[in-house]
């Protein structure tokens, strides 16, 4: 019995700790009732959209939601798909057309609709009713405009992008065409393995046998009565065609006198061919170098100036036209005749052309509105504006009839130093061709030839006509498809083969390919 005694107070105590948790939770419950039932009083009657929407999420009938959505969705897909179009319209550049504008605001419209729909309580049928008409036309709207408008968007779209991919075929034809005009020029420009070959093989000949070229450089006569051709080449076999063409085709050969002057570089081949291969019918060759023209110095031309100061796109070879009446003081008219041409008939006729008081007896080119002075000197130039009418028509080096006494009277070659000297920096003309100088200089005091003395195109024309070729006195190979070069026009190459001279031993072992 009395080891049970000391049990009694610890029941009695456990007890109580149990009426005391019992009596916590339940004023703690009461608490939070009494908190609730006041917060709910106090709440404000109106409810901001975004408590009214998560509200209405769990009071609203899911019918009505689910009607809601729906629209939701519709507005928002026929939103996007106005402003696709609108995008269409202004990549098209319709910024101005009815259609954009339309669009734009049938997408205004439709956003201004899903926000509506996204952030409003639809609490009864009625009021969904109106939510859904007002979406159903809209939509209706945008489903009949996306029709009308469709099969005129999807031409626009397939016209541009047409447009896009002709401006991509001219951007590669362009491109393709300044690639043709390099490699050409490169082609034009640069000398053939035959060629040196032959200067190598005339140089070889004459250190070889000084004694047999001693008189080479004898002076040809300047008598005014004689028919006298000036031709600027360092190309041998060139100038040779030229020469024998003339001669061949001539019925007076005695009267007619060439001068060609040549490179220093070039002089001893050049005065060994004509040594070797004379022309006939006492026709004169005289072969002289660039260098014994003493005033030719860079204090008085601008052209030897700029060449001397590094300019390598001038040749002073090309700008000698310029010098002629001080180069042949003694002579009142000569024919300057390029080294790319081929004479077909007797020349002797230019020596009775009237030029009226004229300089520059030259063929004229233009024809519409094409190669006039416009295509050739820089209008934007104050300068040319005032000098120079633009609809002036343009002429062709190749075969020029100069009267030197007028030339002279004129005093022109101080008129293209005064031209040569503006246009240093290339701001009235691109200084790559001669031409544009010429057409400067002799502006007024150029007389029109008849088309016949001098057919042009035949190095990069394969349509010219074989009437105009076959009545043609001068026929001229301009151009970069020279007939001494494997890219010549093959129907043309003949016309100026059958003046080589193929009985020179130095062709054969050069393996000119005729």
């Amino acid at each position: 019995m009395a080891g049970l005694r000391p049990s009694r107070p610890s029941a009695a105590f456990r007890a109580f700790f149990s009426y005391k948790v019992f009596a916590s939770a339940l004023f703690t419950l009461l608490f939070l009732a009494a908190l609730s039932a006041f917060l709910s009083s106090s709440s404000p009657s109106h409810h901001s959209p975004t408590f009214a929407l998560r509200r209405h999420r769990f009071l609203a009938s899911d019918p009505l939601r689910a009607r809601v959505d729906l629209i939701y969705r519709q507005a928002a897909d026929h939103s996007v798909l106005a402003n696709a179009y609108a995008a269409y319209a202004r990549r098209l550049k319709l910024d101005s057309s009815r259609q954009l504008h339309v669009f734009e605001g049938l997408d205004d419209s439709l956003s201004d609709l899903s926000l509506r729909l996204a952030g409003t309580v639809v609490d009864d049928e009625d009021a969904l009713r109106a939510v859904e008409k007002e979406a159903k036309d809209r939509i209706k709207f945008a489903r009949q405009l996306v029709g009308e408008s469709k099969e005129a968007f999807d031409t626009q779209i397939k016209i541009q992008k047409l447009r896009d991919t002709i401006f991509a075929v001219r951007e590669q034809l362009h491109r393709a065409k300044k690639l043709g005009a390099l490699s050409g020029s490169i082609a034009a420009g640069s000398t053939p393995k035959s060629l040196h070959c032959l200067a190598m093989r005339l140089m070889e000949e004459r250190i070889a046998h000084p004694e047999t070229y001693r008189h080479a450089a004898a002076a040809a006569p300047s008598d005014p009565e004689l028919y006298h051709y000036a031709i600027f080449s360092d190309n041998i076999i060139a100038v040779s065609v030229v020469v024998n063409s003339a001669i061949k085709n001539t019925k007076e050969p005695w009267k007619h006198v060439f001068h060609v002057v040549t490179d220093p570089m070039y002089l001893a081949a050049m005065q060994v061919w004509f040594v070797r291969r004379p022309p006939t019918g006492g026709a004169k060759v005289e072969v002289r170098s660039v260098a014994e023209f003493e005033f030719l110095n860079a204090s008085y031309s601008p052209v030897v100036r700029m060449v001397e100061g590094g300019r390598r796109d001038l040749s002073l070879l090309h700008y000698l036209r310029f010098y002629l009446p001080q180069m042949f003081p003694k002579l009142r008219r000569i024919v300057l005749l390029e080294d790319d041409v081929v004479v077909q008939k007797d020349l002797a006729g230019l020596w009775s052309v009237d030029l009226d008081g004229r300089v520059n007896g030259a063929v004229e080119t233009c024809f519409g509105v094409f190669k006039r002075y416009n295509r050739y000197l820089n209008f934007s130039n104050p300068l040319v504006q005032r000098q120079f009418s633009s609809r002036a028509c343009a002429w062709a080096y190749g075969v020029n009839v100069f009267d030197l006494d007028a030339w002279r009277k004129e005093r022109l070659t101080e008129q293209f130093h005064e031209y040569q000297s503006l246009n240093e920096d290339g701001t009235l003309w691109d200084q790559s061709s001669v031409l544009p100088a010429g057409l400067a200089t002799f502006y007024t005091t150029t007389k029109p030839l008849n088309k016949t003395w001098h057919v042009l195109g035949l190095g990069y024309n394969p349509s010219v006509s074989l009437d105009e070729i076959q009545n043609a006195v001068v026929i001229h190979f301009d151009g970069n498809m020279k007939p001494w070069l494997d890219v010549a026009l093959n129907q043309y190459k003949h016309l100026w083969t059958k003046y080589v001279d193929t009985e020179m031993d130095f062709l054969q072992l050069c393996n000119f390919g005729l």
